[in-house]
């Protein structure tokens, strides 16, 4: 359906972070034209016409680091450091899955965030399963690039979570030939092997030989907390990032969470190699990790966009959330705006679209690239008196502000309701699933 949106102030966050107020057609699932159309582009024909005035369009969220399986362990994980966390509560939970709770975790997870405004994720699920996971979020019309996780070692790994380094690339690579470009491209195949002490030094070397080959992105978790950062490097002699370069991970492919504790060198050997960031301060915060060097990673041009990790160490998938903590924490480790509202709405979008390498679809708001926009509704109580946007996204807005949704041209969220799904039958399968999956796990 073609779209014509009227009226709305426009966040571009194109190169010029142009801010205009006018028209936005969307056309055959891209952007048509912002501002005032051409000759040629007054004459195209729409379906729907959506009255705009006083509120915000801009590109949509793109979260980075997402864990769509363990929304049901929401609440069920809360006041535990790291290790023990993974230990006694994620891992157990991740190994009782089955495909019906996996496809209740992820639908209610993709439902959550699209009404948030997010439009597109980069996801870690776990061992086994993925293939329910991809098939639950493809009706949603959440864009999508899903990590089948990746362990084969860990004594305190339930047996089910660890798999022969081989047998998991190969069902990875079977996976990618399967669903890789799926629903009209917006569903993509990632390597996801978990972290350094889950997987054996053969297999991060496989998977970096996977992803040469085939191109995928690897994401995985690196430096999350102090303990984890140091027990890596008596194990393997190496600080984390550096062993990931002995294994051939460290390359522009790699999608590496968390990074809370990488010291300069680690730093300079990012900067070098291209890898990406995926920042997740609720996520640390909640964890007791610490609070990641954003600011000083970005000066050395390191790619840093923002996830919300999972509901097990967040219990929210909300941007906005993210995105203030961003700034307000870099403010507490550096200084007030060592980390401007600007750039956190930047690291949303378009680093999220840079990480992912789809820099030329999304990410912003700019002729030819995909229809992935959010309307906010206009004129509310606490955004007056807005005087800057980027200050309102970022320390006044929340979810509840989001209007409409649309993915590649298709409008996803109206009035702030979801258009595929009834809320109230997602959170009963979701309460119904979790309660199985707990009984099975503990």
């Amino acid at each position: 359906m073609n779209t014509l949106i009227t009226g709305a102030r426009v966040l571009t966050l194109n190169d010029r972070f142009d801010v205009v107020t006018g028209d936005v057609g969307l056309v055959e699932g891209r952007i048509a034209f912002v501002g005032t159309p051409n000759a040629q582009q007054g004459s195209l024909r729409f379906d729907a016409t959506v009255d705009a005035a006083g509120g915000y369009l801009l590109p949509g969220f793109i979260q980075t680091h997402i864990h769509l399986c363990q929304t049901l362990f929401r609440g069920l994980a809360d006041d535990r450091p790291l290790l023990d966390w993974l230990r006694r509560r994620v891992w157990p939970l991740e190994a009782a899955h089955d495909e019906a709770t996996l496809a209740a975790a992820a639908r209610l997870a993709a439902s959550e965030l699209l009404l948030g405004g997010t439009t597109t994720v980069l996801t870690m699920e776990t061992v086994h399963g993925t293939e329910a996971v991809i098939e639950a979020i493809a009706p949603t019309g959440l864009r999508a690039t899903v990590g089948r996780c990746l362990m084969d070692m860990g004594d305190d790994a339930p047996a089910r979570l660890k798999q022969d380094a081989a047998a998991s690339i190969d069902e990875v690579l079977a996976l990618h030939a399967q669903y890789h470009g799926a629903a009209g491209g917006r569903i993509r195949v990632a390597l996801a092997p978990r972290f350094a002490l889950s997987c054996s030094r053969e297999l991060l070397e496989m998977t970096a030989d996977a992803s040469k080959t085939h191109g995928l992105l690897v994401h995985t978790h690196a430096s999350e907390q102090q303990d984890e950062a140091a027990l890596v490097e008596r194990t393997t002699g190496l600080r984390n990032l550096q062993y990931f370069a002995a294994t051939g991970l460290a390359t522009e492919r790699l999608c590496a969470a968390h990074c809370v504790w990488v010291d300069d060198d680690e730093q300079a050997l990012m900067a070098e190699r291209g890898v990406k960031v995926l920042h997740c301060p609720g996520s640390n915060l909640k964890l007791g990790s610490g609070i990641a060097p954003v600011a000083a990673m970005r000066q050395r041009d390191i790619s840093v966009s923002l996830g919300a990790d999972g509901a097990a160490c967040n219990n929210t998938l909300d941007m906005f959330h993210e995105m203030r903590l961003a700034a307000t924490l870099q403010a507490v480790r550096e200084a007030p705006g060592a980390l401007t509202a600007r750039e956190a709405v930047w690291m949303a979008t378009r680093e999220g679209a840079r990480a992912l390498g789809l820099e030329a679809e999304i990410g912003s708001i700019e002729p030819g690239k995909r229809a992935d926009v959010v309307l906010l509704r206009p004129w509310r109580l606490h955004h007056a008196p807005d005087a800057d946007p980027y200050s309102t996204l970022v320390y006044a807005a929340r979810p509840d502000d989001v209007r409409a949704v649309w993915v590649d041209g298709h409008l996803l969220v109206r009035d702030g309701t979801l258009v595929r799904d009834e809320e109230a039958a997602l959170v009963s399968a979701a309460r119904e699933a979790a309660t199985t999956l707990a009984a099975r796990a503990f």
